[in-house]
């Protein structure tokens, strides 16, 4: 599960040291509350779940977590963009989105949450949710239509 939920953290956090810490915290809380665990068939739906809250966490309390749809919040793309490879398109672009974007994109779009919870878990509004995946699935296309891949 290490690499799984490794996988999941860096799609939500920049930071190795972050993702690392996050990752220890998930790993504990997974340990500490397996017995509440009744129906092991959902185990890994359940790390990841612990893993993505445990992300959102660490971006609530360093406040990254910036809704933002502001153009200087994104990375500079000159030569950064350069060397994204084809097999980690879309997984590897998601760090040039502003924190925010990137975390209502993974929810929505990778974890398949719906707006309204996005909506409660993030302390957002539903459309401010839907503006934000919007910015995120156009600030993706450019990149890709940028790098022709």
């Amino acid at each position: 599960m290490a690499g799984k939920l490794y996988s999941v953290c860096k799609r939500y956090l920049k930071n190795d040291e972050d993702i690392e810490e996050v990752l220890a915290d998930s790993f504990y809380k997974i340990f500490t509350k397996l017995s509440q665990l009744h129906n092991h068939d959902i185990f890994e739906a359940w790390a990841r779940k612990i893993a993505v809250n445990e992300c959102l966490q660490k971006l609530r309390s360093t406040k990254e977590l910036h809704i933002s749809l502001e153009e200087d919040h994104a990375v500079s793309t000159d030569s950064a963009m350069e060397n994204v490879s084809f097999e980690k398109d879309i997984l590897n672009l998601l760090n040039f989105l502003p924190e925010g974007c990137r975390a209502i994109f993974n929810l929505f779009a990778i974890e398949g949450y719906p707006h309204k919870e996005i909506a409660v878990m993030l302390s957002i509004s539903e459309g401010t949710s839907k503006s934000q995946l919007n910015f995120a699935r156009k600030r993706l296309q450019e990149l890709l239509v940028n790098q022709h891949i």
